[in-house]
C-alpha cells in the first residue's frame, strides 16, 4: 500500500515533465519573432527618421544630413550631372569695305558699286550709324527717324530728303534684294558724318559725326533759293526733273565762273542773258513745286551729269551758242553747251 502511495507522486511528476519538454520549443518560436518583429520595426523607425530628416532639410533649407546620419543603406545616389556641350557661335558676317569708326559694318548692309559708285541697304546702314534710329515702310518710301534725323527715301525719285535738304540719286531711290538701296555717300551725309575713301585698298573709312544733316531752313540761301526756283518755272518748268536741274546748274555754274556776277539775281539780271527776268516778271512769278525741289538739290550740290559745266542753254538750233559753243546734250526741249 505505501508502495502505491509512493508510485503515483513519481508518476505525476513525470507527466508534468513531459508536457514542459513539449511547450519549450512553442516558447523560443515565440521569441524568435518577436525579435524579429522588433528588428523590422528599429529599421522601418530609421527609415522614417531618414526620411523625416531629408524633408526637414528640403523645407528649411538645412545643409544635407551627414553620412555618420545617415544608414549606409539609406543614402541616397548622387545623380551625375551630365556635361552638355557648349554651342559654338558662328561670328556674323561682316563687311571689312566698309568701316564705321573703324569697325567692319554688317554684310546685311549689302553693299554694292555699280559704275564707280557705291551702294548700300537703306535701313541697315542707318542702323549702324545710329542705332537708335526707327526705321518705317509703307511699300513705297522708306522712313529713317531719330531725335536728329528725319529721312524719307520713296522709290523711283531721282532724291532723298534729309531734315528738309534734297539729295540727288543720279539712279534714284530702288529696290535691290528686296531693300530700298542708295548711294552710301547719301546716307552718310545725311547722317552728318564724313566719308574717306582709301584707293591703294579700295576701303571706305566713315567717321560718326552728327548724327543728323544740317536742317535745309538753316542751309539754304533763301534769297538764292527764290531767284532759282523762279528762272526754273519760267524756263524749264514744263521739263523732267533732271531738265529744270540742268537749267539750275548753268546758272550756279556762272555764279561760280569769274566772268560772271557772283550771285544768282546777279547772273539773271545781266543784260541779254535772261529775257524772263526783264521788268520784274519773274520776281511775281509763283514757283512750282517741282522747280523749288530741283533749285534745292542743285543748291545742295546735286548736277546732272550730261551738262556738268555747262554755262549756255537755249531751245533753237539758230542760237549764237549753238554756233559758238560746244554742245554738250540735250534734256527735254533745251540743248546745253560749254
Amino acid at each position: 500500500m505505501i508502495r502505491k502511495l509512493v508510485s503515483l507522486p513519481l508518476c505525476v511528476l513525470a507527466l508534468l515533465l513531459l508536457m514542459g519538454a513539449s511547450a519549450a520549443p512553442q516558447q523560443s518560436d515565440a521569441l524568435l519573432a518577436e525579435e524579429e518583429s522588433a528588428a523590422l520595426e528599429e529599421t522601418a523607425l530609421e527609415t522614417e527618421a531618414q526620411v523625416s530628416l531629408e524633408e526637414e532639410a528640403v523645407t528649411t533649407g538645412a545643409d544635407s544630413v551627414s553620412d555618420e546620419e545617415i544608414p549606409w543603406g539609406l543614402r541616397p545616389v548622387e545623380p551625375v550631372e551630365e556635361t552638355q556641350p557648349q554651342e559654338t557661335q558662328t561670328p556674323a558676317a561682316v563687311d571689312s569695305m566698309i568701316l564705321v569708326d573703324g569697325e567692319a559694318v554688317p554684310a546685311s548692309v549689302g553693299r554694292f558699286v555699280e559704275n564707280g559708285v557705291t551702294y548700300v541697304a537703306l535701313a541697315p546702314m542707318a542702323q549702324v550709324l545710329d542705332s537708335t534710329v526707327t526705321i518705317g515702310w509703307d511699300g513705297v518710301t522708306a522712313t529713317v527717324y531719330s531725335d536728329k534725323l528725319n529721312l524719307t527715301a520713296e522709290v523711283g525719285q531721282l532724291y532723298l530728303v534729309a531734315n528738309g535738304r534734297y539729295l540727288y540719286l543720279p539712279e534714284g531711290v530702288r529696290i535691290v534684294n528686296t531693300m530700298v538701296t542708295v548711294p552710301l555717300s547719301a546716307v552718310v551725309e545725311a547722317f552728318g558724318a564724313t566719308m574717306a575713301w582709301d584707293s591703294a585698298s579700295g576701303v571706305i573709312q566713315i567717321t560718326r559725326g552728327t548724327g543728323g544733316i544740317l536742317h535745309g531752313d538753316d542751309f539754304y540761301n533763301q534769297e538764292d533759293l527764290f531767284w532759282l526756283s523762279r528762272i526754273i518755272t519760267a524756263e524749264s518748268g514744263n521739263q523732267p526733273l533732271e531738265g529744270q536741274m540742268a537749267v539750275g546748274n548753268v546758272v550756279m555754274n556762272r555764279v561760280a565762273h569769274p566772268a560772271y556776277p557772283d550771285t544768282v539775281e546777279g547772273v539773271l539780271a545781266q543784260k541779254n542773258q535772261f529775257s524772263t527776268y526783264r521788268s520784274g516778271a519773274l520776281a511775281n512769278r509763283t514757283p512750282t513745286e517741282s522747280s523749288i525741289i530741283a533749285a534745292k538739290l542743285v543748291l545742295d550740290g546735286g548736277e546732272v551729269a550730261e551738262t556738268d559745266g555747262a554755262l549756255y542753254f537755249d531751245s533753237t538750233t539758230t542760237s549764237w551758242a549753238s554756233r559758238n559753243r560746244q554742245y554738250a546734250a540735250t534734256l527735254g526741249g533745251h540743248t546745253f553747251y560749254f
